[in-house]
């Protein structure tokens, strides 16, 4: 089989690692470079495949207000070209396209609520790595922004956006985002207004002010040691400016406000089903009740047909084909929130079943029964959360990124074991507050 065959197909593939390596969490080492980038390394050699995620603190809660969707488009023009540097000329996005192809390799550049976050995926035969690595730190330092380019991604994105206002779960998302956050950019969205207040030189401005070595976190899994991992990162970031005078700290961004009351959105809209959406603004991720939380949200709403609230409202009563409740801790209070799909006029009993399962919970917490299958499942399906190169490389940049302890892979199946069903009872009572929720229902009866 041709070598780049091959490379292609070992990049599709699962890349499962061995059992193992899933029991036993690979260790994790971490240094820090000259330019301040933080380092964080799991070596294994399951197969010869390098990948690394490269976070900064550039996500869409730095966006202004009035260019809600900057962190997420300059992301996207990353991929659209590159500048020329020196001899090395211009790639354009198919020159980009080709040249990764040729590679065998696989580069992302991409941006959420907190983090703007690069990827790299490729083999670890010395001459592809070097190649792939040297191409992804040209994307990283030198991208191009192109405006004619931009101005056909916006047509495009506004195309989507208002494909996607004809649709309930747009103006559901929307509406609790608002009802929840408040004017913490949290809660900010997308649209036509914003993107057009947003063009290139307001990328190279946000970009050059946040992508600096200084403020990268590293994350790198696979074939590689701690001196080729450390050569790596240091290519990859070195065509980015060092700021002059160290690295001046980025603006703080406030915390999420409580809600003070609760609040009902009933908002028309001509569909066959309403979709509900209920909850509050919840915690970051650096709470120290996490493991409670995530244990309790199993048994509530996160454990699919086992959890109460599939039992309540779809078992007992089908009123939805499936309910959920998640939690979404980020570096400020990412919401609670419990979703479904049901009648317009089965809604208003739907919502009322959900809000008396959650107060319920949150006054009682779980049963010990509850809490003995929901540790069960959780620690039983631990090994699966690390049975490959990308979800290592998933679990270590969590680390990273929350500045977790490097052992926090060996001791979670201890501290899940420690949690108590007071621990949860007493988590929950401190996060949620089941008479101040906010309850958004798009297509039902106003």
């Amino acid at each position: 089989m041709p070598l780049l065959t091959n490379a292609r197909a070992l990049l599709c593939v699962g890349l499962t690692l061995v059992a193992t390596a899933a029991h036993a969490a690979v260790p994790i080492e971490h240094w820090t470079l000259p330019n301040g980038a933080k380092v964080y390394m799991a070596a294994t050699d399951a197969l010869p495949i390098v990948d690394v995620q490269i976070d900064f603190d550039a996500g869409s809660r730095r966006d202004p207000p009035a260019q809600a969707g900057l962190a997420g488009v300059t992301a996207g023009m990353v991929e659209k070209g590159i500048r020329a540097s020196g001899a090395e000329p211009a790639m354009d996005q198919n020159a980009l396209g080709e040249a990764w192809a040729d590679l065998g390799a696989n580069f992302d550049a991409s941006a959420g609520s907190d983090r703007m976050s690069f990827s790299l995926r490729t083999l670890a035969k010395p001459d592809l790595l070097d190649k792939a690595v040297r191409l992804a730190a040209r994307e990283i330092g030198e991208p191009a922004f192109p405006e004619d380019v931009w101005q056909r991604e916006r047509e495009r994105l506004n195309a989507s956006i208002r494909e996607s206002n004809t649709k309930p779960a747009t103006l559901a998302a929307r509406t609790f985002g608002q009802d929840v956050y408040g004017s913490h950019p949290y809660g900010l969205d997308t649209t036509e207004a914003t993107l057009a207040r947003i063009d290139t030189a307001a990328m190279r401005q946000r970009y050059e002010q946040m992508i600096q070595p200084c403020r990268a976190k590293l994350s790198i899994v696979g074939a590689v040691t701690r001196a080729q991992a450390d050569a790596i990162a240091t290519t990859l970031l070195s065509r980015l400016p060092v700021p002059t005078g160290g690295c001046p700290a980025l603006p703080p961004v406030g915390d999420v406000a409580p809600l003070a009351a609760a609040k009902d959105e009933r908002l028309p809209f001509e569909s066959a089903q309403a979709h509900v959406w209920i909850g509050q603004p919840g915690y970051p991720r650096s709470d120290a009740d996490h493991f409670a939380l995530t244990l309790g949200n199993y048994i509530l709403g996160g454990g699919g047909f086992v959890s109460r609230l599939t039992d309540e409202v779809r078992e007992k009563r089908g009123l939805a084909y499936s309910v959920y409740s998640t939690f979404s801790p980020g570096l400020h209070a990412g919401a609670f929130r419990i979703g479904f799909q049901t009648r317009p006029d089965q809604a208003a009993e739907a919502v009322k079943v959900s809000r008396d399962v959650v107060a319920k919970f949150v006054a009682e917490g779980p049963t010990a029964a509850e809490l003995k299958a929901a540790k069960d499942n959780l620690i039983g399906g631990f090994p699966l959360l690390l049975d490959s190169n990308r979800k290592l490389l998933g679990n270590v940049a969590n680390i990273a990124w929350n500045d977790l302890p490097l052992d926090y892979l060996d001791t979670w199946t201890a501290r899940m074991n420690a949690v108590t069903v007071a621990d949860i009872k007493a988590a929950f009572a401190r996060k949620l507050q089941p008479d101040r929720m906010v309850t958004v229902v798009v297509g039902g009866k106003p």
